[in-house]
């Protein structure tokens, strides 16, 4: 008797809604293909502790519509360490696993692609592909036109920032909105966009930061009896409560700071982002059975592509110019 084979998933870094997706479709189309599931909890850190569990049918039913990861997910700068990923490798050797696939950012591919590097030195010689879906809010990595997670936290913004404004309305004020990116501009662009807000500063753009400009804009849009004024503002660009403070005291505009914070990762996930994740899922075991090493899994033009690793990691990360542009000459 041909003995199983025995594939892993695991969720990494920020947790994003759609996760949970791409967990059901992974195992579901691994299970309907032959494969042995495992779950590694708590992403690089639970493979290193070899915290993992056979994933079944039972499982993964009526979990796609929930946000975050019922796998868990940790951070573990440590795993950088050769040693560590020795430990790693060691741990997939003794569970048999000979397909890995990881969903999250670019740190989780970033560990991924060392970790399928490690598995190839001849100490170790071990087969295990690896894949990566991209699973993050902030739809920073190159390779993917969307991440898993991406457009529901745009709709989580969009909700948000349009309940401010209706305050803001109320009371004639101004607001500054802080958004989530990691110095990826896209959430606050997209959002930006589709709340009409006035002013937009994203870490693409440093000349965004125009703190006079924005003033000016605030102002201005005042005395021609505008009664909102939404700054959308990337995070890690400016102090929100700073920038917010500076507006009120140069325009005597009453100005309020708002942080999203994580409400933005939480949530049911879209529409859009269950069938990405799912799609993605099933692709990832359609490699694996089909014995293709170390791959990323990502959408370009509508269509579920894959690239190495090595090659999807090295490519440049492009903003989208025109969309900025288009924003800009609607904000007035």
């Amino acid at each position: 008797m041909e003995e199983v084979k025995t594939i892993a998933i695991m969720t990494s870094g920020g947790d994003s809604p759609g996760m949970n997706a791409a967990i059901r479709a992974v195992t579901k189309a691994g299970i309907y293909k032959g494969f042995r599931v495992i779950g590694i909890h708590n992403g690089f850190k639970g493979m290193v502790e070899g915290d993992m569990d056979e994933l079944t049918l039972s499982n993964v039913e009526n979990i796609m519509q929930y946000g975050g990861t019922i796998l868990g997910t940790a951070r573990l700068p440590e795993f950088k360490n050769p040693e560590v990923q020795d430990i790693a490798v060691n741990v997939l050797k003794t569970y048999g696993i000979s397909g890995l696939v990881v969903i999250g950012g670019d740190g989780s591919f970033t560990g991924a692609q060392k970790l399928s590097h490690k598995c190839e030195e001849p100490k170790h010689n071990y087969k295990c592909n690896v894949v990566c879906l991209p699973g993050t809010i902030d739809n920073d990595l190159a390779c993917t036109d969307f991440t898993i997670g991406f457009d529901t936290a745009l709709n989580t913004i969009i909700d948000a920032v349009d309940k401010i404004r209706d305050t803001m309305l109320s009371h004639g004020r101004c607001c500054v909105v802080e958004i989530m990116g990691n110095r990826c501009g896209d959430l606050s662009l997209f959002s930006s966009i589709n709340t009409g807000a006035e002013s937009l500063i994203v870490a693409e753009k440093p000349e965004s930061l125009d703190i006079d400009r924005i003033c000016q804009d605030v102002a201005e849009g005042a005395k021609r009896g505008r009664k909102c004024h939404i700054v959308m503002l990337s995070e890690h660009m400016m102090d929100p409560t700073e920038l917010a403070k500076i507006i009120e005291d140069r325009t005597g505009v009453s100005t309020r700071p708002s942080v999203l914070g994580y409400i933005q990762r939480g949530g049911t996930p879209s529409a859009f982002d269950r069938m990405l994740a799912t799609k993605m899922g099933a692709y990832a075991v359609d490699l694996l059975d089909k014995g293709v090493i170390n791959q990323v899994v990502s959408i370009r033009d509508n269509k579920i592509v894959n690239d190495d690793i090595d090659v999807a990691l090295a490519m440049p990360r492009r903003f989208d110019e025109q969309l900025y542009k288009m924003n800009e000459m609607l904000s007035i």
